[in-house]
């Protein structure tokens, strides 16, 4: 079996996420400790109990999704779900990006567990910052979509599947194409309810200071292959990797596009672990003959 692991973006997150695998899987309690000491807050208790309002701000839901995928990997391991030699490939949505390098070793779990920590803070203090939104484009093509962002001189966010696409920038822009779209009769045009701009200029402070703070981690080359949102490609380079990063925070997640990268290059089998199931969702979309599967709890782990 090729497996690569899908890990999840802001967005999946849920309340009671990783309980049930702190209680079944001791390798998977021993990484929500160490979260929780890293980083001098209970992370575990927030994504265990909440409250919602908590685990939604951007500086928590992102070192907490980042925890859960890891931990369901440890989990997967521990119970030889995922034999020796395995996986082969890893990608991730967004900040999922830096928990598939992570499970690449690109850098330790608690390394990785500062890095997401510092790059949720910082694009949560863009957002406080600005007044931006994003909205999802459903049944349109790159090209349309393009020529709508120029427009209205906003930017392409996320290309996820074929026909979906997150537009970003400022909110009365959003709002402006989004009115626009619903004029000319575009299939499904929906506001989403998020606190900024993500993968747009809006973020641009975030960009300079995450890169800053990146340039005093080490960066490992990776143990198997990683996909990158920026090129929709393998990278392997640590500076290129350290790049990579440091440009998603303005710049579009080419999602599609990684899929796509990651089956031609024979990895016939995706694993998405994290909550909710949307990345496998996006997958069945690009592709109906793609094998996917979804673990998101305990039960997932020793079915």
């Amino acid at each position: 079996m090729a497996l690569a692991l899908l890990f999840a973006g802001q967005g999946a997150q849920k309340v009671g996420m990783g309980k049930s695998l702190y209680a079944g899987s001791p390798a998977a309690r021993a990484l929500y400790d160490e979260a929780d000491r890293t980083l001098g807050w209970s992370l575990s208790r927030v994504s265990f109990e909440g409250p919602e309002t908590d685990l939604t701000q951007t500086k928590v839901c992102q070192p907490a999704l980042f925890v859960h995928g890891l931990a369901l990997l440890a989990a997967l391991q521990e119970t030889g779900k995922i034999p020796v030699g395995q996986p082969q490939a890893a990608l991730g949505l967004s900040l999922g990006e830096i928990t598939a390098y992570t499970a690449a070793g690109v850098f330790d779990f608690a390394t990785g567990l500062r890095v997401v920590a510092e790059r949720g803070r910082l694009m949560q203090a863009a957002c406080e910052k600005t007044v931006g939104g994003m909205a999802a484009i459903v049944g349109e093509d790159r090209q349309r979509v393009s020529e709508l962002c120029r427009e209205f001189d906003v930017e392409a966010a996320n290309f996820n599947a074929p026909g979906q696409i997150i537009i970003s920038g400022e909110k009365g822009r959003i709002d402006a194409a989004v009115a626009a779209c619903k004029e000319r009769g575009w299939k499904r045009v929906l506001p989403l309810n998020v606190a900024g701009a993500y993968h747009s200029r809006l973020m641009e402070p975030a960009r300079s200071a995450f890169a800053e703070f990146l340039a005093g981690v080490s960066f490992a080359a990776p143990r198997f292959t990683v996909y990158t949102n920026t090129t929709g490609q393998a990278l392997s380079d640590p500076d290129a990797l350290r790049q990579a990063l440091v440009k998603q925070v303005v710049s579009s997640v080419l999602w599609e596009d990684c899929t796509r990268a990651a089956a031609a290059a024979g990895q016939p089998e995706f694993w998405e672990l994290g909550p909710g199931g949307v990345l496998a969702g996006l997958a069945r979309r690009t592709e109906k003959a793609w094998v996917v599967r979804s673990f998101s709890e305990f039960a997932d782990v020793v079915a």
